[in-house]
């Protein structure tokens, strides 16, 4: 890759990040839209998407955020009002933005496309309306300086010059009128206070010496860098002080958080570089501090109480500045932690670690296999440093949910706009960590359960009023690890699930009988089966049936479960539980004849010997008596068909778990832990119903990783099955 492609990339990645960033803030602001930082936030992504794109010639984006940036610049100086309809049009500005981003990476040399030209024609029309007249900051400190004789100079709204010209002034050819008369071409002179406190009385007075000092209340727009410039003949004959308006202090903070605080560290450049001092301000401070530190080091002073002290600027000013500096300090030493890793080779290294789990287990197995007690101890060691190098390495592959979970916001925000709802998101755990690949894939499902609790389960503020709620519906993303895995849930405070509607269309469809004797919870679950709906009337959103199974699919895909919840009237719940990661999983590992399977460890409730007797006993109904609980199991040699049904040695059965439901695999024996790493199956096996996976174990054989999820269902099914056949027996209506 050359170094303008590698450039290249780095804007793409740059800029998705910093328009995600600008979505985010967008959304925030309208709960809190006088919120400065993010305001300025704002400003900063988008000044530096157009500065970026102006490095690669992209002028059709630097020509169109140059417009959103200066409405930004507008609101970031009160210039201008932040409402939802301008939010509304900076998020439609956002979206524009990556769509000339994506135009000008594919090729820069094509002409915008007419659509894309009239987009964005329109949006600057909405950008740039009517503009709100400018607001007045108030003062941030007390705005009269008292002079000599009681006299007081306001500085609220005005510059405060003050001249000390030295005795040799007039000698060495100053005018110091000429001065004043030419400051009166920059402004407008306010006030202005003619001081002598040291000219002498009588025959001691000197006509040739300057006992001359003023203080200027002078109104300018000019900075302050123009008006000392003013003054530049005159530095060497004349002590020159220049302290900004009140008016201005908030304009300096502003402008002080729009700063590239990467670029500009220092106090004293920081300010000079929002124009609340000059370089002139600086240097006198600095030589007053040296000057202090050569006297005496314990009496030199900060750089910032000096420059207040020599009336430079104000407090506020310093203390804002003084706190940024320290921010970026911990944001340079946070940063300075982190380093970009391109996944394909994050992924390569979690390959490596599998085979040296692999190679680990080999390993043992040599040592056990020809009783080699002098390398039992390397063995453990070499074990103890696979596990710790294989948990750092999937950790480096876990990311925050509250990255996914955020972009939802600007759904929400939407799709409740278009169903005219209003529906405010909230969002838990946002700092729980997943595998990225996890993360990646949940996404699509999590976008389907939500829209579809916008639009079936939440209702319109006119229904939830009557209903006697508040007309504003809330949305719960939650997020939090348990037992190893991760638990999503989806709470919504809607109308709930209508079991009977549900049965009623479950039936319709001939998705089940009359007679189901289905649970609450399994006619919830019908919500997942193909072609179901309980919505009368097809929207753009949903209602057609599709999605829901889909969602159902992906879960398992990733070995999740996902199960519904619900109070009618009062809303739903729907929790989704994911494995941390998809590459290497603690393993149980169980064998039923030849064969050896694995079953996820955190799914293992306990093991229990199963008697021969006992099984006989139930073995048509499929199920056993476990301490009092009903055990529905199935035998995974029959499943898989390995042997006949001559069950005469003894058995093991395995009690494993989804969500609340227990079930049993009966095997012939156990074998243990077992760090499992996972090998996709190829094409051939891949419709292979019960299996997820496989892994070489030790010896070079190959167990197959069972898929909890679809035993859960078979076990259940044949369960159902033997009841209704016993049912019929007894009535006499078998055969």
């Amino acid at each position: 890759m050359s170094e303008f492609d590698s450039a290249i990339a780095i804007f793409s990645q740059e800029a998705a990040e910093l328009l995600s960033e600008m979505e985010k803030a967008l959304l925030l602001l309208e709960s809190d839209p006088n919120n400065s930082e993010i305001i300025n936030s704002l400003f900063r992504a988008m000044h530096t998407i157009k500065g970026s794109s102006g490095l690669f010639g992209f002028a059709a984006i630097v020509s169109f955020t140059h417009e959103a940036e200066s409405v930004l610049d507008q609101v970031r100086k009160g210039e201008r009002q932040i409402d939802a309809e301008l939010i509304s049009v900076l998020l439609d500005s956002k979206d524009h933005t990556a769509m000339l981003i994506d135009h000008c990476l594919t090729d820069n040399q094509a002409p915008l496309p007419e659509e894309l030209q009239s987009a964005g024609l329109k949006l600057i029309e909405r950008l740039c309306g009517p503009r709100e007249t400018s607001l007045q900051v108030s003062a941030q400190t007390g705005g009269k300086l008292v002079a000599e004789g009681g006299v007081e100079l306001s500085i609220d709204d005005s510059w405060l010059i003050l001249l000390d010209f030295q005795t040799d002034a007039f000698r060495n050819g100053i005018d110091p009128l000429s001065f004043i008369h030419y400051l009166k071409t920059h402004g407008e002179i306010k006030q202005i206070l003619t001081i002598t406190p040291t000219m002498p009385s009588g025959e001691a007075m000197d006509p040739e010496n300057c006992y001359l000092h003023f203080k200027i209340a002078f109104v300018s727009a000019a900075s302050k860098k123009t008006i000392e410039s003013i003054f530049e003949f005159a530095a060497d004959d004349c002590e020159i002080k220049i302290l900004p308006p009140n008016s201005k202090i908030q304009e300096y903070l502003d402008l002080m958080q729009s700063l590239d605080t990467n670029q500009v560290t220092r106090l004293g450049e920081m300010l000079v570089e929002v124009g609340a001092l000059t370089q002139n301000d600086v240097n006198q401070a600095l030589k007053s501090q040296q000057l202090a530190q050569a006297c005496e080091a314990e009496t030199a002073k900060p750089l910032g109480e000096i420059l207040v002290a020599q009336n430079a600027i104000q407090q506020p000013v310093v203390e804002q500045a003084l706190k940024i500096q320290e921010l970026n300090k911990q944001k340079q030493a946070s940063e300075a932690n982190f380093i970009r890793v391109d996944a394909t080779k994050l992924g390569l290294l979690i390959n490596l670690v599998g085979e040296l789990v692999t190679s680990s287990a080999a390993m043992n197995l040599i040592v056990e296999r020809y009783g080699l007690s002098d390398a039992d101890d390397i063995a453990t060691n070499m074990n103890s440093l696979v596990n710790n190098i294989r948990d750092t390495a999937l950790e480096l592959r876990m990311v925050q949910i509250g990255e996914t979970f955020s972009r939802f916001r600007r759904v929400v925000r939407d799709v409740s706009k278009d169903l005219n709802k209003n529906i405010e998101l909230y969002i838990k755990g946002g700092e729980t960590e997943l595998d990225k690949t996890v993360v990646e894939k949940i996404n699509d499902p999590l976008m389907h359960l939500i829209r579809n609790s916008l639009d079936h389960g939440i209702e319109s503020p006119a229904e939830r009023i009557a209903a006697g709620k508040s007309p504003q519906g809330s949305l719960q993303l939650t997020a939090f690890h348990q037992s190893g895995h991760v638990v999503i849930q989806i709470d919504d405070d809607g109308a709930g699930l209508n079991s009977e509607k549900i049965v009623a269309k479950a039936i319709a469809n001939g998705l089940i009988k009359p007679d189901h004797g289905l649970s609450k919870q399994e006619i919830y679950n019908l919500i997942f089966s193909a072609g179901l709906s309980t919505k009368d009337q097809a929207t753009n959103l949903s209602g057609r049936g599709v999605g829901m199974d889909v969602v159902k699919r992906n879960i398992d895909e990733l070995r999740g479960t996902v199960s519904i919840d619900s109070v009618e009237g009062q809303g739903v719940s729907i929790t989704i539980q994911l494995p941390l990661t998809l590459a290497i999983i603690d393993g149980f590992m169980v064998s039923t004849g030849e064969e050896r399977y694995i079953i996820p460890l955190d799914r293992v409730v306990e093991c229990v010997e199963l008697e021969p007797s006992e099984y006989e006993i139930n073995f048509v109904e499929h199920y056993i008596n476990l301490r009092g609980e009903v055990l529905p199991y199935l035998r995974l040699g029959d499943y898989f068909q390995q042997r006949d049904s001559n069950h005469n040695k003894r058995e093991s059965i395995v009690v494993i778990r989804t969500g609340k439901t227990k079930v049993g695999l009966v095997v012939d024996e156990l074998h243990g832990e077992y760090q499992t790493v996972i090998k996709p199956l190829g094409k051939v096996f891949e419709n292979l119903k019960g299996i997820a996976g496989a892994t070489i174990l030790g010896d070079g054989n190959v167990a197959l990783i069972l898929d909890v999820q679809m035993l859960f269902q078979m076990a259940i099914k044949k369960r159902n099955k033997a009841g209704k056949y016993i049912k019929n027996v007894a009535s006499g209506n078998a055969g």
